[in-house]
């Protein structure tokens, strides 16, 4: 297994992300850790999950997962980069616990991401979309304190433009800040629209690619059929 920093930062992480999104929903507790175990085995250290993950199984369950693989190998958390993300509260039905970025939410996600992961710290802590009202004031002072008091390492981003990875990095900089060291987009043969701008503004800035549904939720490997009955 090849391994790479991770945009301007010195975090090492193996070329290949083993993404969560179906521990829970698809993939029961057992199977997914043994999903987890064999990505170790093969030299997959990188790991991304998300506080919304979980699907049917309820939000959060991909983090729980993870969290009881971690309490049962407890040696492997420090062989691994976890990744997570935040954007969404964890009580929606509440004014300030809604969709979208803001101390209250980020604080309470962070918490629960943490308690739920059995975990000290998140390596790579990701704003799952882009908040158009929040003030930079907020949104880096927020992820400040947490990276200062030690509960998350490094800030990326996930379905940003590329006018925003632009505007967020000038912002952090000014500040004196890393900024985002990562940016997670959906890419692939059927998804190029991150050529044009995304993936440009991601190189330029420093920031590295993290590419979700390769394979277009499995479209490109033939196992999907069109509707007159020919593989696509």
């Amino acid at each position: 297994m090849e391994h790479n920093r991770l945009g301007r930062s010195n975090l090492i992480v193996s070329k290949i992300c083993l993404g969560t999104m179906h521990f829970g929903p698809r993939a029961d507790e057992a199977t997914s850790h043994a999903i987890l175990d064999r990505a170790l085995e093969m030299g997959i250290t990188f790991i991304d999950t998300a506080n919304v993950y979980g699907g049917s199984a309820g939000w959060g369950r991909s983090e729980e997962i993870i969290g009881t693989w971690f309490a049962r190998r407890p040696e492997v958390r420090d062989q691994v980069v976890l990744a997570t993300k935040q954007f969404h509260g964890e009580h929606p039905d509440r004014p300030n616990g809604a969709r979208g970025f803001s101390a209250y939410r980020f604080r309470q996600a962070l918490d629960a991401s943490l308690r739920r992961l059995q975990t000290d710290r998140i390596d790579l802590y990701q704003t799952h979309h882009i908040d158009r009202t929040v003030s930079p004031e907020e949104f880096w002072g927020t992820y400040e304190r947490a990276i200062d008091h030690g509960d998350v390492l490094y800030a990326g981003s996930s379905n940003f433009s590329g006018w925003g990875l632009a505007l967020y990095q000038s912002q952090a900089w000014q500040r004196g800040g890393v900024g985002f060291i990562s940016e997670q987009t959906q890419y692939n043969l059927l998804s190029r629209v991150p050529e044009m701008e995304v993936l440009p503004a991601a190189e330029h800035l420093g920031i590295g690619g993290m590419i979700y549904m390769p394979l277009a939720g499995g479209l490109l490997t033939g196992k999907t059929a069109s509707l007159d009955g020919s593989r696509t």
